[in-house]
Formats: structure tokens, sequence, C-alpha cells
């Protein structure tokens, strides 16, 4: 059995879908019979589930059953060509509309067009372009709000929508108002189980998101994320992520600003890996160069900015790793997405994940009711645990290094709540709670430490956990401010390192 190779998908020359794939064209096909005209069905695959093969005999088993045309619609430019491609190879004869096709040529007949949204809906104002017998209309990445325009257009025909997410990019505009249906399709934790899909490794690291900000969109803005994510702190946790979990795998960062990408790119590189870093401001010529340098290296390391998100699959990637939040269940599945394809040798990949994502959404393979979602999307986005949630709820763990530097000490953690309403149940102040944490720390650095200056050198090892302590303390008294947090830690570190250096006097004087 020969392969073929498009940009993103492989199939078989003799056109065999799977079970699955098959049972769901069966299922739209169905639907199609029953509503011929004037109805929208939404379909849900995951990501790496083949939803261009499925839309593709779609469209060539609706052409030949019904003698009518039809129509599919993308979102982004790098998806015409694909799309059109991967018809071809299912002998659908197609045209691609671009911005410099300005009319049909009455010489030409197509059974099937490509087009962009804005170039469509423009001809279609112009009045430039008229679809005789237009039977179907096949919207891809249906989340995006983008395609509603065009809805007013086709309002006799068949409307199928495609996504792996069937929740709008508009909380407003919800998908319910344009579809009378949704069909879900496999889930991914079957696609896994059955070996159609890679299974991910997920690694988390909590990161204390209060900075962050939401934008218009519903998603936390560039400059906050930029702010976040490109101090040294956020950098160096990146790296160590990559060698404690990555190290020698093909990775893809994620990330939300370009100058991270490139501060991103600055360390692996100053740090001896070979990486390179991509977003939308590279021509066409350089992003080509680019991708066939990260298909070609084993161990390859992009960073980017959203770009790969859709309409870009390199099937040997081993590991995805988010160096950003997000609010969109929508963009978390595409990130991870880019890492389930399996291949000969592969069959897991990690995910590291630097934003809270999986506490937020829950893991890649968990199951969604995507049926609930559809029919209340705001009551989805209001369940989802809010980061004030998560970091009320986050407590600071020790790295193995760290933890080793204090490892004559058989207890460390303190917990902050407990004392806080023990004392307070008591009778003492709120004040009291700091004291006793900073006599603890003192305790563990004096049973860890050489001598004065190597205590000094680990009150500065705890600094992480004097924030996190800190940061709990606050929540207890509600009184939680940014600029409050950071005095209550300043002088946390001030007095623990003065009670240090009274210790070693004390001993000193003895």
């Amino acid at each position: 059995m020969s392969i073929t190779q498009t940009d993103s998908i492989t199939i078989t020359n003799e056109k065999v879908l799977y079970d699955y794939q098959q049972r769901a064209l069966d299922r739209i096909f169905e639907r199609i019979k029953k509503f011929p005209n004037r109805y929208n069905l939404c379909f849900q695959l995951p990501t790496g589930g083949g939803k261009t093969i499925i839309f593709s005999e779609i469209a060539r088993r609706f052409i030949a059953e019904t003698g009518k045309k039809v129509m599919i619609l993308t979102h982004r430019v790098e998806l015409l060509g694909q799309t059109s491609r991967v018809l071809k190879d299912f002998g659908v004869k197609n045209k691609i509309i671009v911005s410099k096709v300005k009319e049909l040529d009455e010489d030409e007949n197509h059974d099937c067009f490509v087009a962009m949204v804005e170039t469509l809906n423009n001809r279609l104002k112009d009045e430039k372009m008229k679809f005789d017998d237009l039977g179907l209309i096949i919207v891809d990445e249906a989340h995006y709000n983008s395609f509603r325009k065009l809805f007013k257009w086709f309002e006799d025909q068949v409307i199928l929508g495609v996504t792996a997410t069937p929740l709008s990019s508009n909380i407003l505009l919800p998908l319910n108002e344009n579809y009378d249906e949704l069909m879900v399709g496999e889930s991914i934790a079957n696609l896994v189980e059955q070996r159609y899909l890679a299974k991910a490794q997920t690694y988390s690291y909590d990161v204390s998101l209060h900075s962050l900000k939401l934008g218009i969109n519903g998603d936390y803005t560039v400059s906050s994320s930029e702010k976040l994510y490109g101090n040294v702190f956020m950098q160096e946790k990146l790296l160590y992520a990559y060698e404690q979990v990555a190290k020698g795998t093909k990775t893809l960062i994620f990330n939300n600003g370009i100058n991270t990408s490139k501060q991103v790119y600055m360390m692996f590189r100053e740090a001896g890996y070979d990486i390179r870093h991509l977003d939308n401001t590279h021509n066409e010529q350089e992003r080509r160069e680019i991708l066939e340098w990260f298909h070609e290296k084993p161990n390859a390391i992009l960073s980017s900015v959203s770009i790969l998100t859709t309409g870009f699959d390199e099937p040997t990637v081993q590991t995805i790793i988010l160096n950003r939040a997000t609010k969109s269940l929508t963009l978390y599945h595409q990130m991870i997405g880019r890492g389930s394809r399996l291949i000969p040798g592969k069959d897991t990949f990690n995910v590291i994940d630097l934003g809270n994502n999986a506490r937020r959404f829950g893991m890649w393979d968990s199951y969604i009711d995507w049926q609930e979602i559809f029919a209340h999307p705001n009551a989805y986005i209001e369940s989802i645990i809010s980061d004030e949630v998560m970091e009320r709820e986050t407590k600071y763990e020790m790295t193995p290094e760290v933890r080793d530097r204090f490892k004559k000490s058989p207890v460390i953690d303190f917990d902050i709540k407990e004392h806080y309403l023990r004392i307070m149940k008591s009778g003492g102040k709120a004040k009291d709670v700091l004291d006793v944490s900073i006599q603890q720390h003192a305790t563990i650095i004096m049973e860890n430490a050489e001598d004065v200056y190597d205590a000094v050198e680990l009150v500065r090892v705890l600094e992480l956990d004097v924030k996190s302590r800190v940061k709990h303390f606050s929540y207890c008294i509600s009184k939680s401010t940014e600029n409050y947090r950071d005095w209550l830690k300043s002088e946390y570190m001030r007095k623990l390192n003065l009670l240090v250096r009274k210790m070693y006097d004390e001993l000193d004087n003895q």
C-alpha cells in the first residue's frame, strides 16, 4: 500500500478511511439525507483525528451522489493549498479562490471551491461571483467567529462545520446560534487507546499568574504575558523544565509574545542548544527554511508565537512546551495536538505546562462533555477554575536540588493557614504566624548550614518558599495586593537574616 504525504496529512492512495472516520462519515450523511437543505450541522473531532480526510471524502461522495457542488471555507491562507491538495488526492477537482481571483472563468467547470472567508465575502458582496448548484458548505475550524458573516449567503444549503473544540471564539456569539446540532466524534482517550494518537505525558510546573491581565478577547494580553514570561526567573524555570524532562527531544515551544520567544531563543542558544525562532513577521521563504530545518534535525528546538497552532503538522515532535497561560480551551487543545501524531517509534510525547493550563482545563485526554458545552457555553466558561482560586490552592514545592540543600531536616513543610487558624483561635495576633514561620526557617537553616556564610546563602535559597508563605498569609488576612506582598516578603527576608546571624552570634559566645 503506497503512501502520499501532503503538508500535514498522510493518506493512502486507496483512500481507505479508519473505522472511526468511516462511522463519522456515515452518521454525517444520514443527517444530510434527512435534512438536504437549510440545515447546519457541527461535527467535532480531536486534532489529529483526520478532519480534513473526512470532509474531503464527504465532498467527493456528496458531489457523486447529488450532482451538486461543494464550497469549503478556511480562515488561514496556509490551509487553502493544503485542503486543495487533499481534495485532489480524493479525486475532487477544485478551484482555490484567493484575492487575485476576481471572477470565475465561465469555461472552467469545477465541482468544488476552496476559499478564504474575507475573500469570498468580498466577492459575494460585489456580486462578482455566482455559484450555481451549490449544495454543501464545509467550514473548517468552525469555532472561529469570522465565518458567521458568510452564513447569510448560504441559507438554502447544508452547512457542515468541523472543529476539534465546538466552543465559539467569541463567547457572546455561541455556536448553537448558527448550528442546529452538534455531532461528537471519537474522543481523544479512545483515539489514544486505539493507537491513532500518541499518549501525552504531562509535567506541570506551578506558576503565579496574578500579574497577567485579560484582554477584550477574553485571553491574557501579550503585554502582561511578556512581562511575566520574559523575566529571568521564568526563563530559568523553562530551561530547567526542558533539561529535566525533554533534553535531546524535538521540541516545540509556544509563547504569547514575540519578545518572549526571542528571549527563549537567546537563552537556549547561550546554553548550547540548537534552536530557532519563528513568528508571523517571517516571510514565506524564511518560514519554509526554518520548518525544513526543524523537520530534518532530530533534537531541534523551535520557539514560536501561536503561528503553528493550525495548518502545521510535524509528526516527529516529541515535546510540546506551553510557555504561556491561556483562557482558551481551543488554543490549549491546538497547541498540545501538534505533538499528538503517532508514528513508528513514537507512542508518547511530553507536554510541559508552564501556565497552569492543565489545572484550568483538565488533562488533554480527559473526558469533555461537548454536547453540554455546545448547549450551555456560558455555564462552561463560568465553571473553569479561576486564576485566583488556583493561586490560593497552589503551594510551593522545592525542587530536588533545593531540597537536597536541607537534607538534614526531616520536616521542612509549614502550613501557613493551619498555623494562622490555631494562633487566632488561641487569641494571638496575625503577625505571630510569620514570626513562627521565620523561626522554623531559621531552624532548618541552622540544621544544614556549615557556617554563617553558608547560612546566609541558604536564606537566599529559601526565597521562593518565603514568597509562597507570604502569599498564603496575605490570603488569610484578606490583604493580597502585590505591593503589600512585596513589602511582607522584604520584611520576612530581613528578619530571617537577622535571626540567623543572631543565632550564630549566640553560638560563638557560648
